[in-house]
């Protein structure tokens, strides 16, 4: 039977900087099931934690990621976490090649596509709150938005069928030393009407523009810049002190800032379009990104229920895998749900894994955009030594997880 499960629990494929993780339950329940309380819930999680294979973990940890920073030319951050408790982190190489200042697990990276997450936590803060709902059309936000029909629910779940900002930008943005925000975004859109990729709630196509549309719509039901909105609502209530939304002029928030490189280790130059946030534009540490994790258990930023319903498939016609509200979304056959996304941009990549069951956390920031993190799959026999699942990603311009095949 256990060797049953196990063979369910393996997809073929390459991983690309994705990971997924099966774990045996001590009982028949397979579902994950949030409670309101981080104490009573990690009181079941903890007690599955063992120190002295925690410790075993930790130093398989080292020895891979040491190895990989030798072989493969991993230059970054990782934090390891599971029963709800770190189990390994450390730091490898440098925030600033010229400079060889050593990167610690307090320095900020750029986020790229795991940003996402945050934008729709701002939406749902806001849904609970009553100042917008997931059925509200753009237009509701900005009158003169050209494509109607689309809801804050289909940007959300990729569903718009909007054009790529970052490519007819090039085409309509004049000065290409003057940061393009999301307002600006919105104004470009209304002026010169971009022809969609498709009709509103056709099909899933991942999309940049929706999740800066959504930042956009952030800052009008809030009547906050969305940085600002974020800082109060969320990255300051939990102590996320090195976290912060690019803006233009605030990249040192904390001590010290990771510099993005190409793979051959050419700085990657600032962009106009990294003005452009809520796909992208966050900036935080694996430290940072924990205290993230532990507190999407608590209940503190919005309601269990609210919460859980970004953790739902929202496109029928996705197979393999599906997408929520800024998180992608994987059903293991043994009925586990695992949430991660990855990102891509200018020189940075980054990961970021939960499996909510046995409350495991994988988070790797990189400043060097190489193929490093297609490597991350050899994480997962070390930390379930006893199943191996290798799974398939999706990419995008901001997104770190390439294409493997399959959905």
């Amino acid at each position: 039977m256990i060797k049953q499960t196990l063979l369910r629990c393996i997809y073929a494929g390459l991983l690309s900087a994705s990971l997924y993780a099966c774990t045996e339950s001590h009982s028949s329940e397979k579902k994950f099931v949030v409670t309101d309380s981080l104490q009573l819930h990690n009181d079941s999680i903890h007690r599955m934690f063992n120190q002295a294979d925690a410790a075993s973990k930790a130093y398989q940890l080292d020895t891979f990621f040491h190895s990989m920073h030798k072989k493969r030319g991993f230059n970054g951050t990782v934090l390891i976490a599971q029963h709800g408790q770190i189990i390994y982190k450390g730091a490898f190489g440098y925030a600033d090649l010229r400079k060889k200042d050593s990167l610690t697990t307090n320095t900020a990276f750029q986020l790229a596509s795991v940003s996402k997450q945050f934008t729709a936590m701002a939406v749902m803060i806001l849904k609970e709150r009553g100042l917008l709902s997931y059925d509200d059309e753009v237009q509701k936000y900005y009158p003169e938005f050209p494509y109607k029909g689309i809801t804050v629910r289909m940007l959300l779940t990729h569903r718009s069928g909007l054009p790529d900002y970052t490519y007819f930008s090039e085409d309509f943005w004049p000065d290409r030393k003057k940061f393009l925000d999301n307002q600006e975004v919105i104004k470009m859109m209304a002026k010169h009407q971009p022809k969609p990729y498709y009709l509103p709630d056709k099909r899933y196509d991942y999309s940049n523009t929706g999740y800066s549309v959504l930042a956009a719509i952030v800052e009008k039901a809030s009547k906050m810049k969305f940085e600002n909105f974020m800082q109060k609502e969320v990255f300051k209530p939990l102590g996320m002190t090195h976290t912060w939304v690019f803006n233009g002029n605030n990249t040192a928030l904390t001590e010290k800032v990771a510099v993005g490189y190409t793979a051959g280790r050419r700085v990657v130059a600032n962009s106009y379009l990294n003005g452009a946030t809520g796909d992208k534009g966050v900036y935080s540490t694996v430290e940072d990104m924990f205290k993230w994790d532990r507190a999407l258990y608590s209940g503190k930023i919005v309601k269990a229920t609210t919460l859980e319903e970004a953790f739902q498939p929202a496109n029928k016609e996705m197979k393999k895998e599906n997408y929520g509200y800024g998180w992608r979304l994987k059903t293991l056959d043994c009925g586990q749900p695992v949430v991660y996304h990855g990102g891509w941009w200018h020189g940075y990549k980054s990961y970021f894994m939960r499996n909510r069951h046995d409350q495991s956390t994988v988070i790797v920031l990189t400043n060097i955009a190489n193929h490093s993190l297609g490597h991350l799959k050899n994480v997962q026999p070390i930390l379930y030594p006893e199943q191996t699942l290798l799974t398939v990603a999706k990419t995008s311009p901001t997104d770190s997880v390439q294409v493997a095949g399959g959905e």
